[in-house]
């Protein structure tokens, strides 16, 4: 059985990878912070070293929201900067020559035309509310691409998945992403019984929303089939929501009857972000789930992670 490093673990892409069907045919070994320092170059090489995997997945990262990322632009670009580093070029340099690298779509030029096909990278601007770690992200990739190009052998290929959401998720908003913010919110409204809940901005922006479960099903496409996966690739699902409907589709499935209402003063970051899926669709990979069983299968595990 071939062995799999998968980085960021503890994570929610990690731990949907670790729970995904096809992971029985990998020996996948995650280690957590406490029992491997990413941060510390040495002891990345010496872990890889040691158990010899055949494919390195690099889930790892620091995350957060738009209030998040505000808060500490500098500490979002030095940490995952220096994470990936350590995991792209210890796994090079210890002779490994599979490796799966997860960008975001906030590499992303700001005011590139939707959808968003791979080769706008780097040909603008980025969103500023995200922008260190966006270009931790870029640089990450581009090191894969450097690899690529001096050993001919190497195959250090980068997906870049839209926005998710599934088990497992960060739901308190102030750490959250869009959509577990709103399933955190409309639960409590229903439970306090509030009447009303805010969106921020207008909620015409457009976002693309992918249940995490179906990343781990194109991860371990790619870890059994690197050699024909792009190197850079957009997982995604090729349609997109305006957050009205978001929360419209989230008040639905939890059975919240309130009204919604609209801070206009609030950021909003990009008015619309949507995958380009050509290169996906013609490698031959789809998203399997839904919207709407996506978020019941989330709001089910948020139900029983957190209590209703």
């Amino acid at each position: 059985m071939q062995r799999l490093f998968l980085t960021g673990g503890g994570g929610m892409v990690g731990q949907n990878i670790q729970a995904h069907a096809r992971a029985k045919n990998w020996d996948i070994f995650a280690p957590t912070s406490a029992e491997l320092d990413l941060t510390d170059p040495k002891a990345v090489r010496s872990y890889i070293k040691k158990n010899k995997p055949d494919l390195v997945v690099h889930a790892a990262g620091r995350v957060g929201g738009i209030q998040a990322n505000m808060a500490d632009q500098a500490g979002f670009l030095d940490s995952n900067n220096i994470i990936s580093r350590n995991v792209i070029m210890g796994t090079w340099s210890e002779g490994v020559r599979s490796l799966i690298n997860l960008g975001s779509t906030c590499m992303y030029p700001a005011a590139a035309p939707n959808p968003l096909s791979e080769d706008m990278i780097l040909t603008g601007p980025l969103e500023a509310t995200n922008e260190g770690y966006a270009l931790a992200k870029i640089m990450a990739m581009r090191l894969c691409d450097y690899i690529n190009r001096e050993d001919p052998k190497a195959r250090f290929k980068t997906l870049i998945p839209c926005n998710l959401f599934g088990p497992h998720d960060k739901f308190d908003p102030k750490y959250s992403h869009l959509l577990p913010a709103i399933i955190h919110k409309v639960h409590q409204a229903k439970i306090e019984g509030a009447p009303n809940v805010e969106i921020w901005g207008n909620g015409k922006a457009r976002r693309e929303f992918m249940y995490a479960p179906d990343l781990a099903d194109a991860v371990l496409r790619a870890a059994t089939d690197i050699e024909t996966c792009p190197d850079l690739i957009n997982i995604g699902l090729g349609h997109d929501f305006t957050i009205n409907e978001y929360y419209s589709e989230v008040a639905d499935v939890i059975d919240w009857q309130g009204k919604f209402t609209h801070d206009l003063t609030r950021p909003v970051g990009m008015d619309q972000k949507l995958c380009d899926i050509r290169r996906a669709t013609e490698w031959g990979w789809s998203a399997p789930t839904s919207l709407r069983v996506g978020i019941k299968e989330t709001y089910k595990f948020y139900c029983e992670r957190f209590g209703k």
